[in-house]
């Protein structure tokens, strides 16, 4: 599939309801001028904890996923010319779990989600990059965390902006907000949270670039399924 994603940033000033209007204005002028095949949108709605063993953005993002019924075409000018739009890449998905869908498109995905864009360490091998985060940090996930629904997006090129050098996009999704800000749920039980929290830190640090991690809190819309 021609899976295309859009990053695009709200302004410091902008409250976060106001954010998550202008969005969904959006989303719906997507649905009726794209006419996709899918597309869905995770967005900012309220600012992270101030607080927490994740290391969130506190900047308001959203991110489009828009797949299209036809193939190569040119962007979404709908995005790219959208205030405080930052890039858009073509990416290959897969879904090692994934939710069975029962609400209706446009209402608000049960849970949260854990959106995280980043780039791979610049002393691997791209080969490498993509083993490790495969065979190595997926299945780790799967095992300790709640994960509901993971979507794990692969960079395969820029296709408008000017933000180049990113490797993956990945939404983490689990049913419940405290399974995802209380380490207890997240990590584990009291017994096993501290070493799980380390042994996820290693895997991660091993194929991607720590310091330019992006993590943010945000919820799902469901724009066409």
């Amino acid at each position: 599939m021609n899976k295309e994603i859009y990053v695009v940033a709200g302004r410091d000033d902008e409250p976060y309801p106001g954010f998550r209007d202008r969005i969904t204005v959006i989303a719906t002028e997507i649905n009726r001028a794209e006419n996709p095949l899918k597309a869905w949108v995770t967005l900012t709605e309220t600012p992270p904890p101030k607080i927490s063993v994740i290391p969130f953005k506190r900047g308001k993002i959203a991110v489009f996923s828009v797949i299209r019924r036809e193939g190569p075409t040119a962007p979404v000018t709908l995005l790219t010319e959208m205030e405080g739009f930052r890039f858009a890449v073509k990416a290959d998905e897969a879904t090692p779990v994934a939710y069975s869908k029962s609400w209706p498109d446009g209402h608000v995905t049960p849970g949260v989600c854990l959106l995280t864009l980043f780039r791979s360490r610049n002393d691997i091998s791209h080969d490498t990059f993509l083993h490790r985060w495969h065979n190595s940090h997926t299945p780790l996930s799967l095992r300790i965390h709640p994960l509901w629904h993971y979507s794990r997006n692969v960079v395969l090129e820029t296709i408008a902006g000017r933000e180049n050098g990113w490797g993956g996009i990945v939404e983490e999704h689990v049913t419940e907000r405290s399974r995802l800000l209380n380490p207890f749920k997240f990590f584990g039980h009291p017994g096993v949270v501290v070493q799980n929290m380390i042994e996820v830190y290693r895997d991660t640090k091993s194929f991607l670039d720590y310091r330019t991690i992006e993590t943010y809190l945000v919820r799902e819309y469901c724009i066409r399924s």
